[in-house]
């Protein structure tokens, strides 16, 4: 399965905005874009002014690198989107939120959406008591997203109990925070999603 596997700051220093890829760490002085926000690479003289294509394909490429997909897994998330019914760039956003190494991270059991994605590779989470190592499951209304029993006794758990209350849980979601079961209380909307990137203009890159 392919996989981006370079340095992830890199990405945030080339969209030229924060894309919170590292988690708690783009918070602090050693983030990479309050270091060094230019692009990587040899700077050019002069700046040039991005085109209508570049601007769109700069949207598309931040709605890739913020949840950690490739892109024919992009493209054919896309194509779903567009079989839907209502529009085109607000259907691909719901469907990248219901993720479900994207809820894993909404949840705040992790700290970052690359770091829920290996959660969920390794078997750690349950969904609807059943364990699912798909980090590209989709979630739907009433499903229940818990911890397997055996991995509540891990350092990590162990670590991550005490830092999950100050976390900020989106409205769709619940979390009971004695046992640490998260449920989907509805599906999101776009509203309620603090989106880093324009969907119109991802509709309108492949629209060409």
């Amino acid at each position: 399965m392919a996989r981006y596997a370079s340095a992830v700051c890199r990405l945030c220093r080339r969209s030229g905005e924060k894309l919170m890829l590292k988690g708690s760490r783009c918070f602090t002085p050693k983030c990479a874009m309050e270091r060094r926000a230019k692009p990587p690479g040899k700077q050019p003289m002069r700046r040039r002014r991005l085109s209508d294509r570049g601007l769109q394909l700069r949207e598309k490429q931040k709605a890739r690198y913020s949840y950690g997909i490739m892109e024919r897994q992009f493209r054919r998330l896309f194509g779903e989107a567009e079989r839907q019914l209502g529009i085109t760039g607000e259907n691909l956003l719901v469907l990248l939120e219901r993720r479900l190494d994207n809820v894993v991270y909404r949840l705040g059991f992790a700290d970052s959406r690359s770091q829920a994605r290996q959660l969920v590779q390794h078997g750690h989470i349950m969904l609807n008591d059943r364990k699912v190592d798909i980090p590209s499951a989709l979630v739907k209304e009433g499903d229940v997203i818990g911890w397997k029993e055996r991995s509540t006794k891990t350092g990590y758990y162990q670590q991550m109990v005490p830092s999950i209350e100050s976390k900020v849980i989106p409205s769709w979601l619940s979390l009971d925070g004695e046992k640490l079961v998260g449920r989907v209380l509805s599906l999101p909307t776009p509203d309620d999603i603090d989106a880093k990137f324009e969907g119109q203009s991802i509709v309108e890159y492949y629209s060409r």
